[in-house]
């Protein structure tokens, strides 16, 4: 069961500077976190990008507030779209951070600085040194991410570990290739045009997110998803509309008391109910 969240690349449109659009971006990685979301895929929205703050810098910011504090500097160069990388809340995965993550059988993510010939690795995941771990050979390479399992600090016992990372990856990729994928689950547009959510819509609608994962796709600020698209949300749930993506567009917030609601608080809103079990 995968939840994947899809944001346009036109995110930080409305952002009056870099650090209030860095700010902004924290917050979405903060909702990806608290609600458990596997894959953060930002999608183009050429029509709806500035250009102010340089391509690729919505993904670039949220690549790097997915990356745990103690890799951030193995794993960036200095670059322009993190200049205000220091306004980013910390996201606090429950599992890189706190006793949680020293514990037995503890998941942690790791970069290889070294790659031996005899076959064995060497892997900075955080803890006071780098540790060298057996791993077949030539299957890594030098700074490449991986996943290790911590089972003791004292002394150090760890392994390499077939399963992703903790917290959620980000990608870039069109929303038809992200739906069309198999574990897509019930796909849901978040409009304002869409049906209204309630109480008993909600009950039919958990039983499936729960047993089949979800992807919710999200609008811009000013530029929702029906003119991102280029569609009408009604005719798009037709089964017979050529263009039909979505099982359900769907406004989670009905009877909002803002003219607007902003992306990172729709994530906030609309995953908030999706996400229960």
């Amino acid at each position: 069961m995968t939840h994947s969240v899809l944001v346009p690349s036109s995110l930080t449109r409305e952002a009056e500077d870099k650090r209030e659009a860095t700010r902004k971006l924290g917050y979405v990685a903060r909702a990806a976190t608290v609600f458990r979301v596997d894959r953060l895929v930002v999608f183009p929205d050429r029509g709806g990008e500035t250009g102010r703050f340089g391509d690729g810098f919505v993904d670039t910011v949220l690549r790097y507030a997915a990356t745990p504090p103690y890799l951030r500097k193995e794993a960036w160069d200095r670059r322009g779209e993190l200049e205000y990388a220091g306004v980013l809340p910390p996201l606090r995965v429950r599992s890189q951070t706190g006793s949680g993550s020293d514990g037995s059988g503890s998941l942690r993510q790791g970069i290889v600085t070294e790659v031996g010939p005899d076959g064995r690795v060497r892997v900075n995941c955080g803890l006071q040194h780098p540790i060298s771990l057996p791993a077949p050979s030539g299957e890594y390479e030098e700074g490449e991410r991986v996943t290790i399992r911590v089972s003791s600090r004292e002394p150090v016992r760890a392994k390499l570990a077939a399963e992703p990372p903790p917290g959620f990856a980000v990608e870039r990729a069109t929303i038809e290739d992200v739906l069309a994928r198999p574990d897509a689950g019930v796909r849901i547009a978040a409009s304002r045009l869409g049906e209204e959510l309630t109480v008993d819509r909600l009950a039919a609608l958990a039983e499936r997110t729960a047993d089949d994962g979800l992807t919710v796709a999200f609008g811009a600020p000013e530029r929702g998803l029906p003119e991102i698209l280029d569609c009408e949300p009604r005719a798009e749930t037709i089964g017979d509309e050529p263009r039909a993506r979505f099982d359900l567009w769907l406004n989670t917030v009905p009877n909002q008391g803002s003219k607007t609601i902003r992306t990172e608080e729709a994530l906030f809103a609309t995953l908030a109910p999706l996400t229960l079990e």
